[in-house]
């Protein structure tokens, strides 16, 4: 089998990728799930309990019904730890190279983030766990696809883009749930923000060397990733109901400013700012595609109006996540 595009000089920036792995929390200073929910093993855990449980009784339907998406979507990690495998090549599952070294951390830290949700979301008692768990099952067994392959120069601007959207959207969850009186909540999302904030920086900064020693490639890559809409991670979730879950979960989350077209646009524009897109280069079919990527940002920005006019008009939908309720 052909080794996928640009395989070999993705390796060459194993060097690079070294010196990052500092964006990894140490192990002996990491955070875990147990640091921010009550200690079971305690005897005033009863008292625990409620204080987390009257805190997230203000929040609306709306919160949960975006929390629980961005459960869901952090739970599908084995199927994002697969696809990004094609970079590290980790083949044993020990190897001791950067790229593999990197991708497990960051998979060992992912993984805290849907075990904090998942229990912080059993303990309130607020949603109908069976349904988010059918939800997070089928998920993981319909796969996922970036629309990345098979360039994987495609899979770090995918990665780029989506851990930016995580923590802008973890980082609102926390200011809602602040709002509407859930500081236990707002703690948990704000922590999760920080870590999809340094996960972004080492992805946007491993792109950021490519744009730097092949930019003709690089930009190609980036119009590919933009000639349509980014796929998001949770775009073939069901909880075996409805079968338009994740479209409706998005017109909340949006109505809920949890994640929305504005912040589609904005994230396009910082992320031709950061690797200088603009500025690189270029010549022949990268240079129209420069001049693509430069207006892109303000094409889905002059959209921005007329698709929050649109949500305004989408009828309410129930969710068997939150026991029928519509939102």
């Amino acid at each position: 089998m052909p080794e996928a595009p640009h395989f070999e000089a993705l390796q060459a920036m194993n060097p690079f990728v070294a010196e990052r792995l500092s964006l990894l929390d140490p192990m002996e200073r990491a955070w875990h799930p147990s640091d921010y929910l009550p200690d079971l093993s305690k005897e005033d855990w009863r008292e625990q309990l409620e204080a987390l449980r009257a805190s997230a009784a203000g929040l609306s339907d709306a919160a949960l019904v975006s929390l629980v998406g961005a459960l869901v979507t952090e739970e599908a990690l084995p199927n994002y730890s697969i696809a990004l495998n094609r970079i590290a090549r980790d083949e044993t599952g020990t190897c001791d190279h950067p790229w593999a070294k990197w991708m497990r951390g960051w998979t060992a830290e992912e993984n805290r983030h849907g075990d904090l949700l998942g229990t912080y979301l059993r303990l309130c008692g607020r949603v109908n766990m069976r349904s988010v768990e059918r939800t997070t099952h089928e998920l993981i067994a319909r796969g996922f696809d970036p629309r990345t392959h098979p360039d994987l120069y495609c899979g770090l601007i995918y990665t780029s883009f989506q851990e930016r959207a995580t923590s802008i959207s973890h980082a609102n969850e926390a200011r809602l749930a602040a709002a509407q009186g859930d500081l236990f909540l707002a703690k948990i999302c704000k922590r999760i923000a920080g870590d999809e904030a340094r996960h972004e920086s080492f992805y946007t900064q491993a792109m950021g060397e490519v744009f730097r020693t092949d930019p003709n490639d690089a930009v190609l890559a980036m119009k590919t990733m933009l000639r349509t809409l980014i796929v998001m991670p949770g775009q073939f979730m069901t909880d075996g109901r409805d079968p338009m879950l994740f479209d409706h979960f998005a017109v909340v989350a949006q109505r809920a400013g949890i994640y929305t077209f504005t912040d589609y646009a904005q994230i396009i524009s910082h992320l031709v700012k950061v690797w200088g897109v603009e500025k690189i280069s270029v010549s022949g079919e990268a240079a129209r595609a420069q001049n693509y990527l430069c207006k892109q940002g303000e094409r889905y920005m002059a959209l921005a109006e007329s698709v929050d006019a649109n949500l305004k008009l989408q009828p309410k939908v129930s969710f068997d996540w939150i026991f029928g309720r519509e939102v």
